[in-house]
C-alpha cells in the first residue's frame, strides 16, 4: 500500500523526514547552509544548500509554531535585555525576553533602543503570553522603566545589571550564529531566523531545577 504524503510536503522530491531533519540541523546547530548540505551528503542525500534555504524559509515558521504551542507556560519572573547587531552596516537592536529558567519567551529586532521600542516588546509579550509576570528584571536602561509604567504598571520591576545574567547569557548562541552566517542580511531575515532558532533551542533546553525524567514528562 502506498504511503500517503502529508499535504504540507506535496510536490517535494524528498520525504518529510529528510526535509524536517535538514531544517532542524540548520536552526538547532551553528551550521551554515553549506555545512548542512555536506552533512546530508555524508548520509547519501544530495541536496544543494539553496534547497536547504528554501526548506528553512518554507517550513521553519510552522515548526516554531508547533513548538511554541507545546512549550510549558512561562514562569512568573521575566528577564529582558537587548544586544546590538549590525545589519547592512547599520546598527540594530535585538530585544529578548526569557524566564528565570532561560526559556526564550520572544525576541524582537528593532532599529531603536528607546522607550517606544521597549513598549513594543512588552506589548508583544503580553499578547503572546496572555498574562503579565510577577517580576520584571532588566538592566538600568531607563527605557524599560518608562515602558513598564505604561504597559505593566502593577508589575514589580528590578533594575540591576548583576541580576540579568539569564538574559545576557541567552544572547551567546545568537552571536555564534551571527558569525557563522557572516551577519544578517536584513532585519526581516534576522527576525524570521531568530524567531525559529529560539523556539527550536527551547525544545532542547532543560531547566536546571528539574531532572531529565521530569523534563521528558513535561513534553509528553
Amino acid at each position: 500500500m502506498k504511503k500517503t504524503r502529508h499535504p504540507r510536503y506535496a510536490r517535494h522530491r524528498y520525504p518529510a523526514e529528510v526535509i524536517s531533519h535538514a531544517v532542524w540541523l540548520y536552526f538547532r546547530f551553528p551550521l551554515s547552509l553549506r555545512m548542512v548540505e555536506e552533512r546530508l551528503a555524508a548520509r547519501g542525500i544530495l541536496v544543494s544548500h539553496e534547497t536547504v534555504q528554501q526548506w528553512a524559509l518554507k517550513f521553519g515558521h510552522g515548526f516554531a509554531n508547533q513548538i511554541r504551542r507545546r512549550v510549558p507556560a512561562a514562569e512568573d519572573k521575566w528577564h529582558l535585555d537587548e544586544m546590538v547587531i549590525s545589519i547592512g552596516g547599520r546598527k540594530h537592536w535585538l530585544w529578548r525576553a526569557v524566564d528565570q529558567h532561560g526559556v526564550v519567551l520572544d525576541i524582537l529586532v528593532q532599529i531603536r533602543r528607546n522607550a517606544q521600542a521597549a513598549k513594543r516588546l512588552l506589548r508583544k509579550l503580553l499578547k503572546k503570553q496572555g498574562r503579565a509576570p510577577r517580576v520584571l528584571i532588566t538592566d538600568k536602561l531607563a527605557s524599560y522603566a518608562v515602558a513598564k509604567r505604561a504597559v505593566m504598571p502593577g508589575v514589580e520591576h528590578r533594575q540591576h545589571r548583576g541580576l540579568n545574567n539569564r538574559a545576557e547569557n541567552s544572547h551567546q548562541p545568537t552571536r555564534r550564529r551571527e558569525r557563522i552566517m557572516k551577519r544578517f542580511k536584513s532585519a526581516g531575515q534576522a527576525q524570521y531566523f531568530l524567531s525559529v532558532h529560539e523556539q527550536v533551542a527551547n525544545l532542547f533546553r532543560r531547566p536546571a531545577n528539574i531532572n531529565a525524567a521530569e523534563h521528558r514528562t513535561s513534553w509528553a
